[in-house]
């Protein structure tokens, strides 16, 4: 961790195949604790390949932590598991900071890869969250913005985030939700207690630097 008990996310999400934005990215940012990856690594790619990029990944960064979105197969998060990296419906704990996620969207019209019901994700939330009860703060990784919030706008004005990932962050108040999925709605909200940021997508060069020490702090970048 950095000093005076901080630690600085550096978070992404939406890259979509771009690995090679997030190494520059990551080669101008070296002042992190942990890149936090909060989905759609790729458009419908296959888990080589994101495996692959994962791996370059990790060499710039002190440590990964990353889930799947709904462009991702659904087999990417065992594997990110299996590479102690992943965060789908389980939490891991970096010094004193519990991190846990949920990976996909909500079902869609379009019927993109990795779909699932709100109840599955109202599970997953509770399962990672309760996975790391001894945290002294959380980090809650949610492809999907939360509903009816300005995250989760998109250009036509309608909302179609998560009420699963609403009502949970409501009840069980994480310090920090990173999420991504609506890339028009790049931006940063409070919801009660929670310090929200959507990131934008990283395929276009956006990123969000996050503070967690007596204060949190977000900045959104690129």
């Amino acid at each position: 961790m950095t000093g005076h008990g901080m630690m600085r996310l550096l978070a992404c999400s939406d890259i979509h195949g771009s690995f090679s934005v997030v190494e520059r990215i990551l080669a101008r940012e070296r002042d992190h604790d942990v890149l936090i990856i909060a989905g759609d690594l790729t458009t419908r790619g296959t888990i080589g390949e994101a495996t692959d990029a994962l791996r370059r990944l990790s060499a710039m960064t002190p440590r990964l932590l990353a889930i799947g979105g709904n462009m991702d197969d659904a087999s990417f998060d065992d594997r990110f598991n299996a590479m102690g990296i992943g965060l789908n419906a389980r939490g891991v704990l970096v010094e004193d900071v519990g991190f846990f996620g949920v990976a996909g969207c909500p079902f869609t019209p379009m019927k993109t890869p990795n779909e699932i019901s709100e109840e599955e994700i109202a599970r997953r939330c509770e399962e990672g969250w309760r996975s790391v009860p001894q945290a002294r703060r959380m980090v809650f990784v949610p492809h999907t913005p939360p509903a009816r919030t300005a995250l989760d706008r998109i250009l036509v004005g309608a909302h179609v985030g998560s009420t699963a990932v609403r009502e949970f962050t409501e009840r069980r108040k994480p310090d920090v939700l990173i999420c991504g999925h609506i890339h028009e709605a790049r931006g940063i909200e409070t919801l009660g207690s929670t310090t929200m940021v959507n990131c934008g997508p990283a395929s276009r060069g956006s990123y969000a630097i996050i503070e967690i020490g007596e204060r949190i702090m977000v900045e959104l970048k690129g």
